[in-house]
């Protein structure tokens, strides 16, 4: 992967040096002009990811230099440098289409955090652009993992690894990123993947009746126990169970199916007749189960007989890069579903999908674009189709919302957090440098905060200093 291109263009060679010094030390490629047909000149030799260029120079100055570069070259975003008394300027480039203004005098953090911020909204709206002009085509993988990130490919690879074996399987991480997915791939992926598949969710089931439903009863083996009855693991020979939410196992159902492991073999419910299956477990959940061992709640010597082959799936905001290309996916899908020709997301939707943490991981994803696709009646799916992914806005109206299933009431309990910590910290600093003078390094201080600590904040949440 080649390094970012930064083009710094000022008329005052020491503020170039500057940048270029503080610049260099990230994996960027740093060059600079000291005017804006240098600028220019050099774009046309080698475009730039991102300009940084001074507002006023004597030669073709910034907000000129900003118009002829997004004519040319509209994929390269410009940050536009200014005085204090030129901030007024400042606001007409962004309508102009400036990614950011850097008033002067700037820090070496506040630099690199605005090209950083660049640089990310670049590559989003080029893989947005790529995905929405990518055809679809059909997988050549018999499994519907979806991703590019390091953490994903990791899986897939350990998925493709354990397929043709007959290992035991232990996927675990948080509700909703796709466990059962993996489960399916496996199986799909094995020697198995013409016979049966079985998912069970024991988390629903309990005692007796989980018992009943994975080795089968014999008629009276309990209280309504009219007739006998085949269970999963006799109707599944051949074939795979998945068996989710293991945390909810029973200590005496667990010990049953570490036998099963061991030797093969079960009894039914009330039965004295053993009988013997080839069948493959995959195990599944999202708790630590070390911790309930540590606790009693789990067997130690169960624990470690599904340990054999554990593959963990990372949750959906630590593979930020995947979001698009899933979303993209449940678009088509959905589409499909609903006879509608929705073919894209527009890059303030796709940047607000980006920045979302997604609590509910993909699972919540899905029910995000299954609820877009509903709502919108264009052919690209706009901010106003994701009604709950807001820019965290009014308090007020956050706590008015009514959620509709567990998942939304877990998302927007967590915006109406995120807000109210968001509107503290804001208050918190206004109320520092509306005392200290709008004295940076003087508030940082008297609220016990690291001055580049105090700035970032500030940054986060859009606070400048006035003009002078």
């Amino acid at each position: 992967m080649r390094a970012p291109k930064i083009l710094i263009v000022d008329d005052e060679p020491n503020i170039c040096q500057s940048c270029l010094k503080i610049l260099s030390k990230q994996d960027y490629t740093v060059r600079y002009a000291l005017n804006g047909y240098d600028a220019l000149k050099r774009m046309e030799e080698d475009p730039a990811d991102v300009i940084v260029t001074d507002l006023k120079m004597s030669r073709l100055g910034g907000m000129e230099l900003l118009s002829r570069v997004k004519d040319t070259y509209p994929d390269t975003r410009v940050v536009v440098i200014t005085g204090y008394a030129s901030v007024a300027s400042a606001v007409e480039v962004m309508k102009m289409g400036a990614f950011d203004y850097l008033p002067k005098p700037f820090t070496p953090h506040e630099l690199r955090a605005v090209v950083f911020q660049a640089l990310s909204e670049k590559e989003m709206h080029q893989q947005n652009r790529e995905l929405m002009s990518r055809p679809a085509k059909k997988r050549t993988t018999s499994h519907q993992l979806i991703g590019s990130s390091p953490k994903i490919q990791k899986v897939i690879s350990m998925v493709e690894k354990v397929a043709p074996t007959d290992s035991t399987v232990l996927v675990y991480g948080e509700s909703g990123t796709g466990k059962e997915l993996i489960a399916r791939a496996v199986h799909a992926n094995s020697r198995r993947s013409k016979s049966v598949f079985f998912a069970v969710d024991c988390g629903t089931l309990s005692g007796n009746r989980l018992e009943s439903e994975l080795f089968g009863h014999v008629k009276g083996a309990f209280t309504g126990a009219h007739k006998s009855k085949e269970g999963i693991l006799s109707l599944a020979d051949g074939g795979t169970v998945f068996l989710d939410e293991i945390s909810n196992i029973s200590l005496e159902v667990q010990g049953k199916l570490l036998r099963f492991l061991e030797t093969r073999e079960f009894l039914p419910l009330g039965g004295t007749s053993p009988k013997k299956v080839d069948l493959r477990l995959i195990f599944a959940t999202n708790t630590n189960l070390e911790t309930m061992v540590d606790e009693g709640a789990f067997r130690q010597d169960f624990y470690y007989r599904i340990f054999v082959y554990p593959i963990m799936l990372p949750p959906l905001r630590e593979r930020k890069m995947d979001i698009l290309p899933i979303a993209y996916h449940f678009i088509k899908q959905f589409s499909r579903d609903m006879d509608k020709s929705i073919t894209g997301i527009a890059d303030s939707a796709a940047g607000r999908l980006l920045s979302f943490d997604w609590p509910g991981n993909v699972r919540q994803l899905r029910n995000v674009i299954e609820r877009a696709v509903i709502l919108c009646d264009q052919d690209t799916l706009d901010t106003q189709d994701l009604p709950l992914l807001g820019e965290i806005g009014d308090l007020d109206n956050l706590v008015e919302t009514t959620p509709t299933t567990n998942a939304e009431l877990k998302q927007v309990k967590k915006a109406i957090r995120q807000k109210a910590v968001q509107k503290v910290e804001k208050n918190f600093l206004l109320n520092a440098l509306t005392k200290n003078g709008w004295n940076v390094t003087r508030a940082a201080e008297k609220t016990g905060l690291q001055r580049t600590n105090f700035q970032s904040l500030m940054k986060k949440h859009g606070i400048r200093l006035p003009n002078k």
